[in-house]
């Protein structure tokens, strides 16, 4: 923490951070990320204003201090999500502050961030998963390690699964069960059908694997019988992907941006995809309406024919 802030704002830090932990559910990176964003802004802001910053500073910081730290980011470089990302943090924090000290926060809630355009999520067809999941199982020679990686790219896209929900199940979770309950982010848990191809391909994994796989131990192990390291996951899609010649957002991510999309396509309900994904806001599953939007007309596009 720097000596830029005083004691009682970095007590007040932690207080917040406890606060996240505690009341908000939110998960340790989460909190990590928030407050060493805060306290790299305070930070900023107390040379900006030349002089330590206290509880009594920020109720007078104003709209001119913001945007001072704000083109100072874009100056070295920062994205303007990034920026927003952190200005959110800013935000959360100077909320609970003035609840507790009784200072006016508007100054700092009215700033605006600077405008970003997300970018849309993207996604596998269908025939290029499959063929996907099937290279994987190429990639190494050990076969308990090739029926691992099958299994785990499998849950994947079959349960539109983060890479860290996957490779956080433990022996307790299998054999899989027709609904596999999972703790996503924040500790919010969801119920997520399993497919077969799924519980099979698990199931060739564990009659192969040379490891115990006792209930409290991580399912997926990695070579010495460690728990397996996303980068790992990461790796042999790589190399599964250059064989195929897809392009590098084919990671163990877009397979998750792949099951909803491929759902949608097939009619699915958005309000039932939000749900499966675990997503908090609908908004953020509505992404995927804009993928299949672009999907039907570069589809369009080859069927018509003015579009050839």
């Amino acid at each position: 923490m720097s000596v830029a802030l005083s004691p009682g704002l970095r007590d007040a830090l932690q207080a917040w951070r406890d606060h996240l932990r505690a009341l908000d559910g939110a998960a340790e990176a989460t909190v990590t990320a928030y407050g060493a964003d805060v306290a790299a802004i305070l930070s900023f802001l107390a040379a900006h204003r030349g002089g330590p910053m206290g509880l009594g500073q920020i109720g007078q910081l104003g709209a001119g201090d913001l945007r001072a730290w704000m083109a100072a980011e874009r100056m070295r470089g920062t994205a303007a999500r990034s920026v927003a990302r952190r200005l959110s943090a800013l935000k959360s924090f100077t909320r609970w502050l003035s609840e507790r000290e009784g200072f006016d926060p508007t100054a700092i809630l009215s700033a605006r961030a600077p405008r970003f355009r997300k970018p849309l999520p993207r996604p596998l067809p269908q025939d290029a998963a499959r063929e996907l999941i099937d290279t994987v199982g190429l990639q190494h020679a050990e076969p308990w390690i090739a029926a691992r990686d099958v299994a785990v790219v499998t849950i994947l896209y079959g349960c539109g699964l983060r890479i860290s929900e996957g490779l956080g199940l433990t022996g307790a979770d299998a054999p899989l069960a027709q609904v596999l309950r999972i703790r996503g982010k924040g500790g919010k848990e969801r119920l997520v059908p399993v497919l077969p191809a799924a519980r099979a391909a698990v199931e060739r994994y564990r009659a192969i694997c040379p490891h115990d796989l006792s209930r409290d131990a991580p399912l997926f192990r990695g070579a010495r019988g460690g728990p397996l390291s996303p980068r790992i996951v990461s790796g042999v899609m790589a190399r599964a992907r250059m064989q195929l010649g897809l392009p590098s957002t084919a990671t163990p991510h877009a397979l998750r941006h792949s099951f909803a999309t491929h759902l949608l396509e097939a009619g699915g309900d958005l309000r039932a995809i939000q749900e499966l994904l675990g997503h908090a806001s609908l908004s953020t599953t509505q992404a995927y309406t804009a993928v299949d939007a672009v999907h039907l007309m570069e589809t369009y596009a080859r069927a018509h024919p003015h579009g050839r």
